[in-house]
């Protein structure tokens, strides 16, 4: 299967009982489970249990890391089916443990108010290096960790404004941008999208706070841990369709950073937003 396909395969929950379902995780070698995949599948069984209205915000709590070699039991309790609201909350099990908790809401189409923020002045996709040419020029002289996980098939396609800031190390203010979109195409329903989107929010994020001191989740002195995940839905958009994640991190300290990001369609609608406190611990000897 392409990777998109085992994306869909993995969002794929299987239902148990009325408010239990069971996921897998991807066989890709990594010690443990993606935060984003864990978020994504939340989101996942949480609108398996909601008749109509779409979700427009979540957040939700990393608690234990994610065994990849065992299935995932993700239990939904129905806190509040309301006339404009819809509330779930959302426990990820493993080994009789909890691994994640999401709250969710979903909300019902109302017209009111609207403004947003502008899209950062930035390169297009079309005139930034694709993947492949970047693996062509840049993987030879790329540290193991990151050229590991450059070599591998991913559902996500990333274009980074600024991808030497990968290679060079040098710091930076802490934001930068990068255009994500799936590496092929999506069935039409929106909630497939908005899912796929919850799994690429936590992507490239904690390397906003790292990027002020020429660090990255790749450097091997690094430990890096999402500890917490909040995105909220805007506006309709695809997932396999271009999308501008911009992010910054106000601040890092206590062995913790904080990030931003606003996700904008080709278009310049702004579609979504995320914020995320994770780790950044410096390992020792």
């Amino acid at each position: 299967m392409s990777a998109v396909e085992n994306l869909l395969g993995v969002l794929a929950l299987e239902q148990l009982e009325v408010n239990l379902f069971r996921g897998r995780s991807p066989q890709t070698g990594w010690q443990r489970v993606f935060g984003g995949q864990v978020v994504g599948q939340a989101l996942v069984a949480a609108t398996r249990t909601v008749d109509g209205p779409p979700p427009h915000s979540l957040h939700g709590y990393f608690m234990r890391p994610g065994d990849p070699a065992a299935p995932i039991i993700y239990e939904v309790d129905r806190i509040r089916d309301g006339r404009s609201f819809v509330t779930r909350r959302v426990v990820a099990i493993q080994h009789g443990h909890a691994i994640f908790s999401m709250s969710a809401s979903f909300h019902r189409d109302e017209e009111g108010y609207e403004h947003q923020m502008d899209m950062p002045d930035v390169p297009q996709p079309d005139q930034l290096p694709t993947e492949q040419a970047l693996k062509e020029t840049l993987m030879p002289t790329m540290p193991r960790a990151i050229r590991s996980y450059f070599e591998q098939e991913r559902p996500i396609e990333l274009r980074h404004v600024d991808p030497m800031r990968y290679i060079d190390g040098k710091p930076r203010d802490p934001h930068q941008s990068v255009w994500i979109r799936t590496t092929g195409p999506l069935p039409d329903d929106p909630a497939i999208h908005q899912c796929v989107l919850a799994y690429a929010s936590d992507m490239t994020l904690l390397d906003a706070a790292l990027v002020a001191h020429g660090e990255s989740v790749f450097s091997a002195d690094i430990q890096a841990a999402s500890l917490d995940h909040a995105l909220w839905f805007h506006r309709p958009f695809r997932a396999d369709g271009w999308l501008l994640y911009t992010q910054d991190s106000p601040f890092a300290g206590g062995a913790r950073g904080f990030t931003r990001g606003r996700i904008y369609a080709e278009s310049g609608e702004l579609v979504a937003s995320v914020a995320q406190e994770g780790l950044i611990r410096r390992r020792t000897k």
